[in-house]
């Protein structure tokens, strides 16, 4: 019998020696008076067996035939060996018509040798990796997304450079999300402070690494930056592989909340000062000395220019008119020789922190103004709004704006008026409830 049918039983005992009511017997079964007293039938005439599943043992009538499961097996053998149940579940049905839960699924491909559940897999060895032997060799690179400020203010980020020889902090910049722009701002000043390390070692976030060609030939801006500067990028497989900043980001976590909190800190701004008088008594207490005392940091060449390097760089192609588009916005060319003599070919593009844009052709500064072909669109903005948030913050302004627009509109039917304004009666009602739910 099922353990929840032992606890029937023993209910039912209790009843029949009348120290329970039925009412009581049923509420604290959770079933029905009349339902109880069909079980308290069954008891009575076959005893504690009259109280077992009539189903059990029995063909569920949602069962497929046989034939049907080594059809469904025989089909992922020979067409979908590589794919997981979830996966083979969905072409199955998607492909050949044959309906099967993933569960049943799951367990076919297990008995038939097709899928190991994650339980029996082997666990992964991570064996320890020695230290670099030089400070300055090898800088570990992470970000972490933490209440840094607690319930002071809202969560931010904080980029961690680690040295992989000592286990120094080596730079930590409070910034709102893992974005180029912040990366280049930290990178900046660790440079500017130590030098040029010989390498960083990152995870794979798409600020270090793309898989797709580009026009950049597989680098990121990130990464375009550094080999500007004779820098070496490199991206962790796992996380255990840089297990030295992640440790790290977890005792920042700890004890860099609470030295804030202390210094009654809530602000980015207020943090990025703090950090800088609370590295040296850190590292202090937890780096340790290298093996070899040569520090392999380098110093910047007269051509390693910071500003220039630490930008967005891309490339377009004029047109016979001298125009070319960048993010949304038309740009033309002022028509001189020089922008004659660049008439299909690849301009370069430099955009800076601030949204500036400037256009180079072979080094020389071509003069340009903006044609903003979407009067909603203003290029100032999206360059300010490269965190999703802000990206989604600005996206809602964008879309109220041309919800508005449309309600003016004469050519706009009565029934999307009608949607309009019930989406802006929703919306409102949502902010509503967030501002109800703050807290104070």
């Amino acid at each position: 019998m099922s353990t929840r049918e032992l606890d029937r039983l023993q209910v039912l005992v209790r009843v029949t020696e009348k120290r329970l009511t039925q009412r009581e017997a049923s509420q604290e079964l959770g079933v029905t008076e009349r339902q109880l007293r069909r079980l308290l039938s069954a008891y009575r005439t076959d005893g504690p067996a009259g109280l077992a599943s009539k189903r059990r043992g029995r063909r569920s009538n949602n069962r497929l035939a046989d034939d049907g499961k080594a059809y469904a097996v025989g089909l992922v053998r020979e067409r979908y060996a590589d794919f997981g149940p979830t996966f083979a579940q969905e072409k199955l049905e998607e492909l050949h018509g044959l309906r099967v839960s993933v569960t049943t699924l799951r367990s076919w491909m297990t008995e038939a040798g097709l899928w190991v559940p994650r339980a029996q897999r082997q666990r992964r060895v991570q064996q320890p990796r020695q230290r670099r032997e030089c400070f300055g060799e090898l800088i570990q690179v992470d970000g972490s997304d933490h209440h840094w400020f607690e319930e002071r203010a809202e969560r931010c980020t904080l980029l961690v450079y680690i040295d992989d020889a000592t286990g120094s902090l080596m730079q930590l910049w409070f910034c709102d999300g893992e974005s180029t722009f912040n990366y280049f701002e930290a990178t900046r000043r660790y440079i500017e402070r130590h030098g040029k390390p010989v390498a960083f070692y990152s995870d794979k976030a798409s600020v270090f690494r793309v898989n797709a060609k580009t026009s950049l030939d597989g680098y990121t801006q990130f990464g375009r930056a550094m080999g500007e500067l004779n820098i070496e990028t490199m991206c962790a497989n796992t996380p255990q592989a840089k297990g030295r900043v992640e440790r790290v980001n977890a005792t920042l976590q700890d004890r860099l909340v609470k030295e804030l909190r202390l210094a009654g800190i809530s602000t980015i701004e207020a943090a990025n000062e703090f950090a800088v008088g609370f590295v040296k008594p850190f590292n202090e207490r937890v780096s340790r000395p290298a093996l070899n005392p040569h520090d392999a940091h380098r110093p910047l060449l007269d051509s390693d220019v910071l500003p220039e390097v630490f930008t967005w760089k891309e490339k377009r192609k004029v047109s016979k008119s001298l125009t070319l588009h960048y993010k949304r916005v038309m740009y033309l060319l002022e028509d001189t020789p020089q922008a004659r003599a660049a008439m299909g070919c690849l301009l370069d593009i430099v955009e800076d922190e601030h949204g500036q844009v400037r256009i180079r052709h072979k080094g020389r500064l071509l003069r340009a103004r903006s044609f903003d072909k979407e009067g909603h669109v203003r290029q100032a903005a999206i360059v300010d709004n490269k965190l999703l948030s802000g990206a989604l913050h600005y996206a809602k302004q964008l879309q109220e704006q041309r919800d508005a627009s449309k309600l003016s509109a004469p050519s706009t039917t009565k029934r999307d008026k009608r949607l309009l304004r019930a989406k802006q009666r929703k919306a409102g009602l949502g902010a509503a409830f967030d501002a109800s739910a703050a807290p104070i």
